[in-house]
């Protein structure tokens, strides 16, 4: 039955041949393949087109506005006015009634306008430029947390990988293990609880592999989907990766002081404060009166037969000239009310402001001193592992000689495990802990230039 259960974890577990060809990727193909494929820049790069789309919309309201209006209309009763007999030599007692006007009627009008002095469009105007920068700002930091998202997803799958490594060459060893033992039960040399033992030791590796696997299958569909990439497609990483992620400390300095100002969170935040400002201007310029000049054309023909448009048609055309004053006398205070707003807004985003910039310099403080910490870290765990190796190398001799337990190479070997794994695992909180300092620095895109 055992036997059984061994047969089928090895068949599940080394028998499924890839259906699809994995696409190999480094670090530097996820990023720039996230900044041309992903969502979140999609939307962000819409948002920027929508930006200069709302400037050309404030633009226009400052420039001529030019309209047609063009009716015909039947008239099957002609209306008709009710005169004196007197206007005509008649009787002044007496009354007569006179058709206003014919059957068809037509009229064709042409206006147009020009704003001489609105200080609300030309606010709004400067308010529509800002909110363009302040799309364009917006999608600089849509990309920065976009390479520092792909990239923390990246080291951990590279890790879990590694992980998977590790227990591969555990199986291995405890396969080499298990020959040997079912030699030497047969010879009567061991016990059969001996072999039994390494055979349920190989059976929770190969229960934790699949638990692996499936860990780097949802990671990596994870890294796809923020990377903008199909789900479908199959992906992996080199087998270099992790040895790359060991190249640390060098480049990184963590002596120069923080300047929040220069980074793209606050330059997004005094965008925001820069625009509230200028809507409160142009809230305050609806206090200031407006000037603006407009003209009319129209032409109007009338005729009781279908024919308005011919020269047998009565017709006439009109035009005027004006020039317009607004004066904004009282509203009901709407206006000093949406100021206030505005002026409340802008408060409650400076004090947001006061807040972010303690967590960027908190982040950054944290950043340098987890740097710190995971280097140390590494080098202890580095230290750890290779004892752990030298343990696993003489038990597993004194074992073969008779000098050692199986309970102790088992131990041993699980040790070795443990510590190669807590020293991948250093080297993630490394890598994210450089993430978060390079990124609190605003320099998060030298990870393209890698």
């Amino acid at each position: 039955m055992k036997h059984t259960i061994y047969s089928t974890l090895f068949i599940a577990l080394f028998s499924v041949s890839p259906l699809f060809a994995q696409r190999t990727i480094t670090l530097q193909d996820a990023l720039n393949y996230a900044l041309e494929n992903s969502e979140v820049m999609k939307q962000a790069r819409l948002d920027v087109e929508n930006g200069k789309a709302k400037v050309s919309e404030s633009m226009a309201s400052a420039m001529p506005q030019i309209n047609l209006n063009s009716s015909i209309t039947g008239n099957p009763i002609v209306q008709q006015f009710v005169l004196p007999k007197a206007m005509m030599g008649g009787s002044p007692d007496e009354f007569i009634a006179i058709r206003a006007g014919q059957n068809w009627s037509a009229m064709t009008q042409v206006t147009l306008s020009q704003q001489i002095y609105n200080q609300q469009v030309f606010a709004g105007l400067k308010a529509a430029k800002g909110s363009a920068s302040f799309y364009e700002l917006s999608a600089q930091l849509s990309e920065e947390n976009v390479l520092q998202q792909v990239a923390t997803n990246y080291y951990q799958l590279v890790v879990t990988r590694a992980k998977m490594g590790v227990l591969d060459a555990n199986i291995e060893r405890v396969t080499q293990l298990e020959e040997i033992l079912t030699s030497q039960l047969e010879n009567g040399l061991v016990k059969k609880i001996d072999l039994d033992r390494v055979k349920v030791n190989k059976t929770n590796l190969i229960a934790q592999k699949i638990e692996l696997e499936n860990a780097v299958t949802q990671m990596a569909n994870l890294l796809k989907y923020y990377m903008g990439m199909p789900i479908s497609e199959q992906i992996t990483v080199p087998e270099t990766a992790l040895s790359e992620m060991e190249n640390f400390g060098g480049a990184i300095s963590k002596d120069q002081p923080l300047n929040t100002e220069n980074l793209l969170s606050m330059k997004v935040m005094n965008k925001q404060a820069e625009l509230l400002s200028l809507q409160t201007k142009v809230h305050k310029a609806g206090y200031i009166p407006s000037l603006y000049l407009s003209g009319h054309y129209t032409y109007n023909s009338q005729s009781n037969k279908f024919n308005m448009y011919s020269k047998k048609a009565l017709s006439y055309d009109m035009s005027s000239i004006s020039l317009n004053l607004t004066v904004p006398l009282f509203d009901g205070l709407a206006r000093h009310s949406r100021v206030k707003s505005s002026e409340i807004q802008l408060k409650q985003l400076r004090e947001e402001m006061t807040k972010t910039t303690n967590a960027l310099t908190m982040a950054y403080e944290n950043a340098k001193i987890q740097i710190d910490n995971s280097i140390r870290t590494i080098e202890v765990q580095e230290a750890n592992k290779r004892m752990a190796k030298e343990v696993f190398d003489v038990t597993q001799s004194n074992y073969q000689l008779g000098l050692a337990s199986l309970t102790d190479l088992i131990n041993a070997e699980t040790e070795l495990r443990s510590a190669e794994n807590s020293y991948t695992e250093a080297l993630l909180q490394y890598k994210v802990a450089e993430l978060e300092l390079i990124k609190s620095k605003g320099e998060i895109s030298s990870l393209l230039n890698k």
